[in-house]
């Protein structure tokens, strides 16, 4: 399974693939403009790296560092992943998530974090075969004066 990174040239694929996943989650903001002018902001950036899986693409995950005090080095997040419905079950997830712990590696990173859907069993079971654990409770808040009204 090829997985390979992503530069300049692939914003329209990453942004394509990430709005089929934010279908996937049955959401219709932010609008696929949005995303595609993020991925563009974020593609040439040092602290963030996307990963095409497939020939052509059927996977994308999206990597952010960021230095962490408590392990002296660059920390790993995971996120997003994503593969297409029709490339399910053939490897790809795993061969993306295996290749992003590659990139972690290579970059000297001392841990990487994830999180997923509670109700995502698939997901967790790659995920903890690959060697991740859970470490308690990922919370989240948001900042109501921030967020579009169309998104609640």
């Amino acid at each position: 399974m090829s997985v390979r990174l992503a530069g300049p040239g692939d914003v329209a694929v990453v942004a394509g693939l990430l709005t089929e996943f934010r279908e996937h989650e049955g959401r219709d903001w932010p609008p696929e403009d949005s995303i595609r002018a993020g991925v563009e902001r974020l593609i040439g950036r040092d602290d963030t790296e996307f990963l095409l899986g497939g020939d052509p693409p059927s996977g994308v995950v999206q990597l952010r560092y960021r230095y962490g005090v408590w392990w002296d080095a660059e920390d790993c997040n995971v996120e997003d992943v994503f593969v297409r419905a029709d490339a399910r079950g053939s490897g790809l997830g795993r061969a993306l998530v295996s290749a992003a712990i590659d990139r972690a590696r290579e970059r000297g990173c001392r841990r990487m974090e994830l999180d997923t859907a509670a109700d995502n069993a698939p997901a967790q079971g790659l995920y903890r075969s690959l060697g991740f654990f859970d470490s308690g409770i990922f919370m989240r808040r948001r900042i109501p004066e921030n967020v579009p009204p169309e998104v609640g």
